[in-house]
C-alpha cells in the first residue's frame, strides 16, 4: 500500500530528531516542524477530498504518526491530535466546514473534550464560557474543539456537546510544565461568554452513533467509522511510535557497548540483554499488528457499506489500550536494562520513557474501563459508552 505522505515525512525525520531536545526544553513543537508537516500533507490525510484533503485510510495515518513519534514523542503526539481533527470536523455541519476550510484548507484545530464548558441556549445558537486543560498544539491552531454541557431552564445539564470555536473567541494560558510530553504545549483554553452558532455544535451522542450532518456531503468510508475507534487509536499510535524509537535507540547504543563492571564483556553477548530485546520487540510488534488489523477491518466494513459490529468496536478498544500497555512494557524493559545509560537528560531512551508514560494517562488509555467494556460485551451485557 502506497503512502506518499510517509515518504515525505521520512525525509523530515532527521531534522525533527535534531529538534527533539529543544522541543522538550521549550515546551512546544517548533513552528518550523509544523510547517514542514503541513507541506508533507500530514494534516490533510484525514481531511475530505472536497477541501483538497487526501481522505486516506486511517491505518496509513497511524503509520505516519508512529514514525514521527519514534524520533520525537512530543512532535508525534501533536501531529496525531492536530491531524485527527480534520476527520472530526468533516462530521460537523457543512457550514462549519466552510468556515474553517473555506479560506484556509490548511487551518489547524486543537481540542479539549472534557465537558467543562457551559452552553446556555441563545437565539441561533448558544453562549459559551469555560476553561479547558490539555489542548495539545493549541498555539499552532486557529480553531479549537471543546466540550460543553447544555444547561436547561433550571441550570441543569441536559446534553453534552462538542463545540467549534475560532481563535478570536478564546485565549491561551501558558501553564504546561510537566514531566513527559513537555513539547506538546498542551496549555489551557479560556472562553468568556462567546456566541456559538448552532452549526458549530454537535451532540456527542450523535457522534458516537455514527450520525453527523457532515456525512451528507462527506460520503466516503473514512467518515463512516466510529469516533471511539479513530480518536482512541490516534492517542495510542504515538505511544507505540515512542516505543519503536526507544527500541531503535537502545539497539544502536547497546550493540557495541562494553561493560565496565560485572565481569566486563560486550553487552550484546549477554543472554539477559538478548532476551530483553526479544521481549520488547515482540510487545511492539503485537501492539502494531493488533491495532492495524482492527482499524483496517473496521475501515473495510465502512468501504462495503456495512454496519460496524459492536463486537469489533469493543475489540478495537480492548486491543488499543493493551497496545498502550505493551508499548510501555517494551520501554520499561529497555529503560531498566540500559542501566545508567538511560538516565541522562535528553537521552532518547529517557525521553521516550517519560513521554510514553505521560501519554498513557490520557482518558483514552483507561485500561480497566476499556477491558471491562469488552468483558461485559462477551457476557452479553449491554455496553453504553461514547468511546466505542
Amino acid at each position: 500500500m502506497s503512502n506518499e505522505v510517509l515518504d515525505a515525512v521520512r525525509a523530515l525525520l532527521p531534522k525533527i530528531a535534531e529538534r527533539a531536545r529543544s522541543t522538550d526544553e521549550d515546551r512546544r513543537v517548533p513552528a518550523e516542524s509544523i510547517r514542514e508537516l503541513v507541506r508533507a500533507g500530514v494534516f490533510r490525510m484525514l481531511q475530505p477530498k472536497r477541501y483538497g484533503g487526501a481522505e486516506s485510510d486511517p491505518v496509513s495515518f497511524y503509520e505516519v504518526i508512529r514514525e514521527i513519534s519514534a524520533v520525537c514523542g512530543s512532535t508525534g503526539w501533536t501531529a496525531a491530535v492536530l491531524g485527527v481533527h480534520p476527520w472530526q470536523l468533516a462530521l460537523f455541519d457543512e457550514a462549519a466546514q466552510d468556515e474553517v476550510w473555506g479560506s484556509d484548507p490548511d487551518a489547524l484545530i486543537s481540542s479539549s473534550y472534557a465537558p467543562v464548558g457551559r452552553l446556555v441556549p441563545a437565539e441561533g445558537g448558544y453562549r459559551l464560557s469555560g476553561r479547558w486543560r490539555f489542548s495539545s498544539g493549541c498555539e499552532h491552531a486557529v480553531w479549537a474543539m471543546v466540550g460543553g454541557l447544555v444547561l436547561g431552564d433550571q441550570g441543569r445539564p441536559v446534553d453534552v456537546m462538542t463545540v467549534l470555536v475560532p481563535r478570536s473567541d478564546y485565549s491561551i494560558a501558558d501553564v504546561w510544565d510537566v514531566i513527559g510530553l513537555r513539547g506538546t504545549g498542551s496549555n489551557d483554553i479560556i472562553v468568556e461568554d462567546a456566541f456559538v452558532p448552532a452549526h458549530r455544535v454537535m451532540r456527542n451522542h450523535d457522534m458516537a452513533q455514527l450520525r453527523g450532518p457532515g456525512q451528507e456531503v462527506n460520503t466516503g468510508p473514512l467518515f463512516r467509522i466510529p469516533f471511539g475507534t479513530v480518536f482512541t487509536t490516534t492517542i495510542t499510535a504515538p505511544v507505540i511510535g515512542m516505543a519503536v524509537g526507544c527500541y531503535r535507540s537502545y539497539v544502536t547504543a547497546m550493540r557495541d557497548r562494553v561493560r565496565l563492571s560485572l565481569g566486563g564483556g560486550r553487552f550484546a553477548e549477554d543472554q539477559f540483554a538478548q532476551v530483553a530485546v526479544a521481549r520488547a520487540a515482540s510487545e511492539i510488534d503485537a501492539a502494531i499488528l493488533q491495532t492495524d488489523r482492527n482499524v483496517w477491518e473496521t475501515y473495510e466494513h465502512a468501504v462495503r457499506g456495512e454496519a460496524i459490529p459492536v463486537e469489533l468496536r469493543l475489540r478495537v478498544r480492548r486491543d488499543q489500550v493493551r497496545a498502550t500497555e505493551r508499548a510501555l512494557e517494551a520501554i520499561d524493559i529497555l529503560f531498566k536494562t540500559a542501566g545508567g545509560n538511560s538516565l541522562s537528560r535528553g537521552n532518547p531512551i529517557e525521553r521516550a520513557w517519560r513521554d510514553a508514560h505521560a501519554g498513557s494517562v490520557h482518558v483514552a488509555n483507561d485500561v480497566e474501563r476499556a477491558l471491562a467494556m469488552y468483558g461485559k460485551g462477551e457476557f452479553g451485557l449491554a455496553v453504553e459508552d461514547n468511546l466505542i
